[in-house]
């Protein structure tokens, strides 16, 4: 969770949500990492965690990401919860809760909807309240 923390930082510096994400490969290795960059790039769907899904099936060569897990500060939305399930991460660690539009748990409920083929096993709340304060002091300043 801490490489995800550093990740959002530096969605901060491009005017962006301080979200952040890495998947691991399911022997531990960092795959690939991401932070929101939908102000940087004006792409609706650079969340953190689309980034970095896409970049670590790049570098597997495949769509496929059985065995990983995806690490974000932040519940993942809707959008991204599918692109979790589509992908077939394993597992997804979270930080802080979304009340408003989380989708692994506070919400909705997407990765582990039993009609969906694939569901993934989820862990919130690690380092909640470092991910919470992140986004809050981001909120405050603004």
């Amino acid at each position: 969770m801490r490489l995800a923390l550093d990740e959002a930082a530096l969605a901060v510096r491009g005017g962006d949500v301080p979200v952040g994400a890495v998947v691991l490969s399911a022997d531990g290795a960092l795959l690939a990492t991401g932070h929101n960059e939908r102000e940087a790039t004006g792409d609706p769907t650079a969340h953190a965690e689309i980034l970095a899904i896409r970049r670590a099936a790049a570098k597997l060569g495949q769509w496929r990401l059985t065995g990983c897990t995806l690490v974000v500060t932040l519940e993942p939305c809707t959008m991204c919860a599918g692109a979790i399930v589509q992908s077939r991460v394993d597992r997804v660690v979270y930080g802080a809760r979304d009340e408003k539009a989380g989708a692994a748990g506070s919400l909705w409920d997407v990765v582990r909807d039993r009609r969906l083929n694939h569901r993934p096993e989820v862990i919130g709340g690690v380092l909640e309240d470092a991910c919470a304060r992140l986004l809050t002091d981001f909120f405050r300043e603004r």
